[in-house]
């Protein structure tokens, strides 16, 4: 499983220097947090003048990561990130409760749910889980290619 490092920002356009640095936001275990971690996400990469294909793919993601944190494990919040490096935009979310580390299922056709981490993986140029440094908890990451402009 690839290790969650740091790396050079990605250039995106000749004319604009490649954004640097990366955001971190908490957000409580509430009903409303997958929609803000949406809105923050789109305010921070339209900031940063990332793509807009790319930006929407890192708001499905992130909104997966999310509710999925909080619907299975028992965090009283959850810490969201995004970083870009070498053509990638990762996108990480952090529970501090405990819970299962899920794989992808397969979700009948009647299934209300277990179909966000098949998207994800059809998002994701790689995905995986990590223990938190500190604490309880993991952090689940995906890794998004940065789609040029056309």
């Amino acid at each position: 499983m690839p290790s969650y490092s740091r790396a050079q920002s990605v250039e995106r356009h000749d004319d604009v220097a490649p954004p640097r640095g990366r955001v971190r936001f908490r957000l409580p275990a509430a009903e409303t947090s997958p929609a803000e971690a949406r809105r923050r996400t789109r305010h921070q990469l339209l900031e940063w003048r990332t793509p807009l294909e790319t930006c929407d793919n890192a708001q499905l993601v992130i909104s997966e990561l999310v509710t999925n944190a909080l619907r299975h494990t028992e965090s009283e919040s959850v810490g969201c990130e995004l970083e870009l490096f070498g053509g990638l935009l990762r996108v990480a979310v952090a529970s501090d409760g405990m819970g299962p580390r899920h794989a992808p299922t397969v979700a009948g056709p009647q299934d209300e749910g277990g179909r966000g981490l098949l998207l994800v993986c059809a998002l994701a140029s790689v995905w995986g889980v990590r223990p938190r440094e500190a604490g309880r908890g993991h952090v689940v990451w995906a890794d998004l290619p940065v789609v040029p402009a056309a």
